[in-house]
């Protein structure tokens, strides 16, 4: 009927639907091209000769006499070997397990590094001297502070230490050849495959040497051992096991991963429980783990951009909780603090972005503004307007009913903590207190702007895609710490896990409110009404 009043939401309201839409595409499409690299990674085709396909057979089909041998150096391919294990004859579908114990050179011991390069060569030949033989060097020794491997020893002991890098053991060594005959297709080799391929001519007939890898995923950091300059020999545990293919670039691909990893800046301790992780569960779940992160940052994505869409446009604080804001923007605060002591970049990134987005709030609820003037800044604090005063009445209300219960709980388990558990100092002490009181109580958080949203009968005024967003995105998280809790052995890895199903109570409060209060119920509160004025 006027269509100039209604141009304007209608464009706003178009464009929010595009950009939508469109991260719903990308993300399908991502999906799509994830699961067609999935399909290929899991069903290698062979090569058919009767196609005319040039075909690189294996050589471990001619079953040749082979002998595994491991060596120790200074530095790969420029120092003298020494030789820790040599297994003659070697079946490459066998496995063992041997122990053995190292010396250690004098250049090792006064903090220096030290490589086993494994061989797999003819009986009987030098490695140096077979033309057809595949080698793998891995490192045996490791640069790290002492504090990450001495645990809940002695604070005193610890802090009187040098935090240089200091080298120590890895005291396991795991060897992994892929022993499955396939023929590749020369045309059709894939990239991971390609780094560690070496093929041997014959004429006509192309023959591919064994696959050899080093599997990374048994080091683990609290298995460390720290090497001083009176330590003469450390033992070495070195096993073997035949893999197929599938398994082979399954494991490359999880090496890639962590290697990834650790350039982003996640500590060796992070890396460890996802190597946990990885390693413990089969690959459906991990799929499903991919698709459900996926699904996870792109809800976090779209509340964060609503949420700061409908911010900027709101003039009138009228409904909206100061204490919700304010509590929401501290706890997001402190949990930044918190992983700022024991988390990498990548993590610490998108925490960070979410709490400069609650203070800009925590300014806009509480009508603060900046404003220069002649090179200098002015505080402007706006007043509020009569709904607004009964909105900070209500707020001020529910904020005392909930101290009454949160602040005894929060002061006697600061209190537990710091008599009987072991900290690092009194900051610390002080901020794992608030952050355990973030994740015990942070559902509360809610409950001053339900309280609101009762006494006011609306929920108008909140921004229900934001919390639709992030009320979802919560849901699946605590399903699957559910699901890792009853398939594990009972327990959690970290205080976040432990406030499982912390938000759904809110949430589901939340959508009752929005039931009874939304505009349906308005209007047949309101249809309701007219009948019985025209009753009487």
């Amino acid at each position: 009927m006027f269509p100039s009043c209604y141009s304007k939401s209608v464009d706003s309201g178009g464009k929010r639907s595009s950009i939508a839409k469109l991260l719903l595409g990308v993300f399908v499409v991502y999906m799509l091209h994830s699961a067609w690299l999935l399909y290929g990674f899991l069903n290698t085709k062979p090569c058919d000769r009767s196609r005319g396909e040039h075909c690189i057979t294996p050589y471990l089909s001619a079953r040749p006499r082979l002998q595994l041998s491991v060596f120790t150096c200074l530095v790969p391919d420029d120092s003298q070997l020494n030789l820790a294990v040599r297994i003659d004859p070697f079946d490459p579908h066998s496995t063992f397990n041997r122990q053995v114990n190292i010396s250690l050179p004098e250049e090792t011991r006064a903090n220096g590094s030290l490589y086993a390069v494994v061989y797999i060569h003819k009986s009987g030949v030098s490695p140096l001297e077979d033309r057809r033989e595949v080698h793998y060097a891995a490192q045996l020794t490791t640069y790290i502070t002492s504090s990450h491997t001495e645990g809940h020893r002695d604070l005193k002991k610890r802090t009187t230490r040098s935090q240089d890098p200091v080298s120590h053991w890895r005291p396991n060594l795991s060897i992994t050849m892929m022993t499955e005959d396939f023929t590749f297709n020369k045309a059709g080799l894939s990239s991971d495959v390609r780094r560690y391929i070496r093929v041997s001519q014959e004429g006509r007939e192309m023959i591919y040497l064994p696959l050899l890898l080093v599997n990374e995923f048994n080091f683990r950091v609290k298995d460390l051992m720290e090497i001083s300059s009176s330590t003469m020999q450390l033992p070495l545990t070195v096993s073997y096991e035949g893999i197929s293919l599938r398994g082979f670039r399954f494991w490359v691909h999880l090496q890639d991963v962590v290697y990834s990893l650790r350039q982003f800046g996640f500590t060796e301790e992070s890396i460890d429980e996802i190597k946990e992780t990885l390693v413990g569960s089969n690959l459906y779940l991990l799929m499903l783990t991919a698709l459900i992160t996926a699904l996870q940052l792109i809800c976090d994505f779209l509340a964060l951009k609503n949420d700061i869409s409908s911010w900027r446009k709101k003039k009138s604080m009228v409904g909206m909780s100061r204490k919700s804001v304010l509590w929401r923007s501290l706890s997001i605060l402190l949990i930044f603090l918190h992983l700022l002591e024991e988390t990498s970049l990548l993590v610490l990134l998108p925490v960070g972005l979410g709490t400069c987005v609650e203070v800009w709030k925590l300014f806009k609820v509480f009508k603060i503004q900046l404003q220069w003037k002649k090179s200098k800044s002015l505080i402007h604090v706006n007043k509020l307007d009569e709904e607004e005063r009964k909105t900070l009445e209500y707020d001020t209300q529910a904020s005392r009913y909930l101290s009454y219960l949160v602040y005894p709980l929060c002061i006697s388990g600061a209190i537990f903590s710091l008599t009987y558990l072991r900290q690092k100092n009194y900051y610390s002490w002080l901020i794992n207190s608030l952050v355990t009181g973030v994740y015990a109580f942070g559902f509360l958080s809610m409950a001053p702007q339900l309280f609101i949203n009762y006494k006011l009968k609306s929920v108008g005024h909140l921004q229900g895609t934001v919390l639709m967003y992030r009320g979802g995105n919560t849901l699946i998280s605590d399903l699957c710490y559910c699901a890792s809790y009853l398939s594990s052995s009972g327990s959690f890895s970290s205080s976040h896990q432990l406030s499982c199903f912390r938000d759904e109570l809110s949430f589901l409060l939340y959508l009752y409110q929005r039931r009874r209060y939304g505009p349906k119920a308005r209007r047949r509160e309101s249809t309701t009404h007219s009948k019985k004025l025209k009753t009487q």
